[in-house]
């Protein structure tokens, strides 16, 4: 991972934590080996591939909205999938260099350039509009409630219009001194967008009007420098029935009230990931490289999958009986949901997954930093 200072890189920091956010080698503790699986009862098939461009030093999700799924890369390059085959249905190039993306609701496509634009397309591949955000933009746009929310790295949020791009709000936030250089996501669901906030927090808005409905400590600062005091949360928020929760750099994993924010639980760990939520548990990849299971009722713990060590994880996703995993080789793991036992494997490219897994229908999606979109499938 990486640091920022205001405005200044220390990339000293990648060093001292042991990992990265973009998949570096170059890491102070050795990746555990593979173990090999002589009774892989998990089999996943690979149902389809995609070939875009590398992601470079920011990180591509694929976004699924009706039968699409749409997907981007560092070069520009925006594209329109069919989720279930993956067959192009349009493709086209924004003119510059991207950093964040992708956003939409299923009726506006939208994401950032490296200098702080923001682009937005119809779903047939036209251009709406474009805006220009006050500083770069790491974190995918999200759009919904016919707003599109933008989060710059200087913490400044706006919502835009989406049909015209007119900007309908802003909220400016305080930034700590030192933070994760990262795309700190955001997730819209019923009339609130839910933001992960440096520092440790989690901020709730109103779509409508940038209104503040809560404000919420996922991570606590501690200890006594600056760098021991980072606790951003760096992943994205799930918003799961009235739960939403979410992770924090040498922080918690926790659980709130998504109306009010009322804590519901919350336990010490460490993510520069984001978190997975089905219907019994919340799932965390914490940046040692161990996956867990909280219980989503009160947060204990169900399990601990501690063999994939420094090989610095992917979001988790929950899908059927197991939880997937990527890592920094590119490699996708099958952990049983029940025990976190391993259960199977299926290898990519070779590059480092850092983008969060997607379900589109009855494919998983992922997506390499090298930029191939693999779909996969249990039978």
């Amino acid at each position: 991972m990486r640091i920022t200072e205001k405005v200044v890189a220390a990339s000293v920091f990648a060093m001292l934590a042991g990992c990265s956010l973009f998949g570096s080698k170059e890491t102070k503790n050795q990746p555990a080996p593979l173990v090999e699986l002589k009774d892989a009862s998990l089999v996943p098939k690979v149902v389809w591939k995609y070939s875009l461009g590398k992601a470079g030093n920011a990180v591509f999700t694929p976004a699924y909205a009706g039968d699409s799924l749409y997907v981007a890369d560092a070069d520009g390059t925006l594209a329109r999938l069919d989720a279930a085959t993956g067959k192009e249905i349009w493709r086209v190039k924004t003119g510059t260099d991207l950093t964040a993306g992708v956003g939409t609701d299923g009726e506006v496509v939208v994401v950032g350039g490296a200098k702080g634009q923001i682009f937005a397309y119809d779903i047939n591949g036209k251009q709406l509009w474009k805006a220009q955000a006050t500083s770069e933009v790491l974190s995918s746009p999200e759009a919904g409630n016919g707003v599109v929310v933008v989060r710059s790295v200087d913490n400044m949020i706006s919502g835009y219009d989406a049909k015209t791009g007119a900007k309908k709000w802003n909220v400016a936030r305080t930034t700590p001194a030192l933070t994760l250089r990262n795309a700190p996501g955001m997730v819209i669901s019923g009339q609130n967008a839910y933001i992960a906030q440096p520092g440790g927090k989690l901020l709730a808005l109103n779509t409508a009007g940038g209104l503040q409905r809560f404000e919420v400590v996922v991570g606590e600062p501690r200890g006594a420098t600056e760098l021991e005091r980072v606790t951003d949360i760096a992943g994205t928020p799930v918003v799961a029935d009235k739960d939403v929760c979410a992770v924090s750099y040498q922080g918690r994993v926790a659980c709130f009230d998504a109306t009010t924010g009322a804590p519901h639980w919350s336990k010490a760990t460490s993510s520069d990931k984001g978190v997975a939520v089905d219907q019994r548990f919340v799932f965390v990849s914490d940046d040692k490289g161990a996956v867990s299971a909280y219980s989503r009722e009160n947060g204990a713990n169900a399990w601990k999958n501690d063999k994939l060590s420094y090989r610095v994880l992917s979001t988790p996703v929950s899908y059927g009986r197991a939880v997937a995993v990527g890592d920094y080789q590119g490699y996708i793991h099958f952990l049983s949901r029940e025990d976190g036992a391993f259960i199977g494997r299926v290898a990519t490219d070779g590059s480092a997954i850092n983008a969060d897994p997607v379900i589109a229908g009855t494919n998983l999606i992922f997506q390499t930093q090298s930029g191939t979109v693999t779909a996969l499938a249990v039978e």
